[in-house]
């Protein structure tokens, strides 16, 4: 067995370091009964924590935050031991993660409490108001890459908002998941409000088969499809998250300096497997050789390795034969690796490989790759950059580079989310939303909107007043019916010539 393979045995999932086959940690593999129990304690105890109210669950999210920030190291260590990532890359990883919990916390009540709404001339005896409940048990599914930030951008806003969580985390990473829970049990004892279910592909169908009111989903997009068939099932509602194929665009006035820092940051961190991660480039002729010839020079000065380098193993051991066949591939295509190249894939680890002149067609432009590699695409204008950019089937993020239309053209790129000369900034961002269209998914973590996502709004109309226009009732007088009429023509007939 690989390093890095889960293993089940026994009914025990265990999971190793994907670079040294160290065992991180077993975990009783749950089944299908053991999920709908879970659902089922939830269930109880999410009536329990929504009763608590908006300042009773902040008090206990605010004290999460600081039990998880005064144990940061702990989660980090844990981090690159199971999943291989640098201990710096799991750091930033966690303290992105407080700030979204600290965020949550402190503004569910704001952005989810009750609030009474302007009427409208017609129904001027009622009065109207508005509150978000929660949906009582939210499921969530977490991947392996970036399993703590990812999964608690549901997890936190879904406990804000009111609800019960049960969580299947990635059986490449199932010790950082439970550790996860288990702080949370230290500051909610009570009740079992979050909870975690180990176990395979069959654990997280169950899940969606279990009677959770809301599931919310990290992970490929051929998995997304599988998880939505088995929720609609049920109808039950779900947060996609799926594939990426991020773009970068290079105008010819960037700062080409910062932008090959950002490239490479956003591209090649996390060994590239980051969902959000850089793919392709697109350089405006202009600057093109300028640009790749710093890029590689900065690429090549890159380290690789177990421990104190900047780009750890490939976690999941298949991904390997997916980098392998992307950059084989654009090269039998006529590109040129300017670095690296198939000598790059040394497992468990890929070095940095920078591709050019790879064709439209190839793997390594039209398919998630999840690795260590770029693609760089020599461009006539940013407006053939755009349009190049926006012709993948995905659209979760992106990157702009440049002065005078930036702004512009990041909002043409077809994504859920752009950075303007900056890269993955949107992430740790816990006041905007997050999230991709097309293949990339649907729903919002993060911001108000995630908050939002994890709740189902109610509309209350109160009547405050005899009706002089009594519209909804059949005991009405022809004169209503003329004075309705005369109404309207009134209020709306008239307008802009």
């Amino acid at each position: 067995m690989s390093p890095g393979m889960p293993v089940v045995d026994d009914g025990k999932l265990t999971s190793t370091n994907p670079a040294t086959g160290e065992t991180v940690g077993t975990f009783p593999v749950a089944t299908a009964a053991d999920v709908a129990a879970a659902v089922a304690r939830a269930r109880e105890a999410g009536a329990w924590w929504a009763a608590l109210g908006f300042a009773a669950r902040r008090q206990r999210l605010r004290r999460w935050r600081v039990r998880f920030a005064q144990r940061l190291e702990e989660i980090a260590e844990l981090t690159h031991r199971e999943g291989g990532k640098p201990v710096y890359d799991a750091t930033l990883e966690a303290a992105s993660a407080i700030e979204h919990i600290d965020w949550a916390a402190n503004n569910a009540k704001r952005v989810l409490g009750p609030r009474r709404v302007r009427t409208r001339v017609l129904l001027a005896e009622h009065s109207a108001h508005l509150e978000y409940l929660p949906y009582g048990v939210v499921g969530v599914i977490g991947p392996w890459n970036y399993p703590i930030l990812t999964p608690l951008g549901s997890i936190a806003y879904a406990l804000a908002a009111g609800n019960a969580v049960v969580f299947k985390p990635s059986e490449y990473t199932p010790a950082v998941g439970q550790w996860l829970a288990d702080l949370f049990a230290e500051v909610v004892p009570e009740q079992p409000v979050f909870q975690v279910v180990h176990g395979l592909g069959d654990t997280g169908a169950a899940l969606c088969r279990s009677g959770v009111s809301k599931l919310g989903f990290t992970g490929s997009t051929a998995t997304a499809r599988t998880v939505m068939a088995a929720c609609a099932e049920t109808l039950t509602p779900v947060l996609i998250e799926a594939g990426g194929k991020d773009a970068m665009i290079i105008d010819s006035d960037a700062d080409l300096d910062a932008a090959v820092d950002a490239a490479l940051w956003g591209g090649l961190s996390n060994a590239g497997q980051t969902c959000v991660g850089i793919e392709r480039i697109y350089a405006v002729s202009d600057i093109h050789d300028a640009f790749v010839e710093k890029l590689a020079a900065q690429a090549r000065t890159l380290t690789v390795g177990v421990d104190g380098e900047q780009l750890g193993p490939i976690t999941m051991p298949g991904q390997i034969d997916v980098i392998r066949r992307h950059i084989e591939d654009a090269l039998a295509r006529g590109a040129r690796a300017v670095v690296g190249g198939p000598e790059a894939v040394q497992p468990p680890f890929v070095h940095p490989t920078i591709l050019v002149d790879v064709p439209d067609d190839a793997l390594a432009i039209r398919e998630e790759t999840f690795g260590p590699t770029l693609t760089v695409t020599r461009v006539a204008s940013a407006d053939e950059a755009l349009h190049r950019a926006n012709a993948v089937p995905y659209g979760l993020g992106g990157a702009v580079f440049g002065r005078r239309r930036a702004v512009e053209l990041a909002r043409g790129m077809r994504s859920g989310m752009t950075s303007v000369n900056s890269v993955l900034a949107f992430a740790g961002m816990s006041t905007l939303p997050f999230g991709g269209v097309g293949n990339s998914g649907f729903g919002r973590i993060h911001g108000e909107d995630g908050l939002r996502e994890f709740t189902v709004p109610k509309a209350i109309t109160r009547r405050r007043a005899p009706s002089p226009l009594p519209a909804l009732s059949f005991f009405r007088k022809p004169s209503h019916e003329r004075t309705l009429v005369r109404a309207v023509k009134m209020l709306y007939a008239r307008g802009p010539r």
